[in-house]
């Protein structure tokens, strides 16, 4: 029952940064329509600056906490007025080849500036202790992580569902005409959107950083899941990326515990099952045909 125990705390931690990695993502591709392949390396980003600010210059995880996910969102500021927006209007295929380029372009600059040796940063002197619940230990970290995944789950979605921003937001990826006929920037909105998506995408690099480590390609590995509880929760949901990522953090954590050769067999084999159940992910929203 330990073991179990302490497995599970593993996958719901693990499934909460999935969450907080993930959640700008669907928050991008759900207000803006923009599917931005280059959000693993934002994530990446994250990490790495953070990795310099605790080892170099502040040795805070406090201060690198606040500062690079700001460092972030401006580089997602740069990207998005500069690239991005002139293929808001072309679709979804330009949008993709050009964010994956610019993984590529992000992978060799963080490569040539940090190298490619396997690097890490230390727990929080503050959270690094173990609390007791029932008579079993658990490490405090991991259960901030879970507590700090849930606050902003419900955050985002009641900023997106009961807000009006997030209502300008909505009406504005539907009908942009309409939205700039009552005076409102929604350039300006969209760019805070994207902004809001690098900051988290930032913020998720510190937080996991102790957990997962940093380490060459870490941004495809953390994309691909990424994308699978993207495609799980359905697209542009956030309770459905919050649900998808609980799964497949507590899945993957107890398949690499019984079935080490097959974890992420399970995980793509569920959303393979889930896809086929429910084509537009579990709480997807349902496309019209044009």
């Amino acid at each position: 029952m330990e073991v179990l125990a302490a497995q599970l705390v593993n996958g719901l931690s693990y499934g909460m940064l999935l969450f907080i990695i993930t959640c700008g993502l669907s928050l991008v591709f759900g207000i803006l329509g923009v599917l931005n392949l280059a959000h693993g390396s934002l994530y990446m980003l994250g990490a790495y600056i953070a990795f310099s600010l605790t080892a170099q210059l502040s040795q805070s995880f406090w201060v690198a906490l606040v500062l690079a996910p700001l460092v972030v969102a401006v580089i997602a500021l740069i990207v998005e007025r500069t690239l991005l927006r002139p293929t808001y209007h072309l679709g979804h295929l330009s949008q993709v080849l050009l964010t994956f380029g610019l993984a590529y372009v992000f992978h060799d600059i963080v490569k040539h500036i940090w190298g490619s040796n396997v690097l890490s940063i230390s727990v929080p002197e503050l959270l690094g202790s173990s609390i007791l619940i029932l008579g079993q230990t658990f490490p405090l970290y991991r259960l901030v992580i879970i507590g700090v995944g849930i606050l902003l789950a419900i955050g985002l979605w009641w900023l997106q569902n009961k807000t009006r921003w997030g209502a300008i937001i909505r009406a504005g990826l539907s009908d942009r005409e309409m939205i700039g006929a009552l005076g409102i920037n929604i350039n300006m909105v969209f760019s805070a959107v994207f902004v809001v998506g690098g900051i988290l995408a930032g913020f998720g690099g510190v937080v996991a950083s102790p957990i997962l480590g940093l380490y060459p390609d870490m941004e495809f590995q953390t994309l691909i899941l990424a994308l699978v509880v993207l495609v799980i929760g359905g697209l542009g949901s956030i309770s459905g990326t919050f649900t998808a990522s609980v799964l497949v953090g507590i899945l993957e954590t107890f398949g690499r515990y019984l079935f080490p050769e097959l974890s992420m067999f399970l995980v793509f084999a569920l959303m393979a099952v889930i896809l086929i159940w429910r084509p537009n992910g579990l709480l997807g929203k349902q496309v019209a045909e044009e």
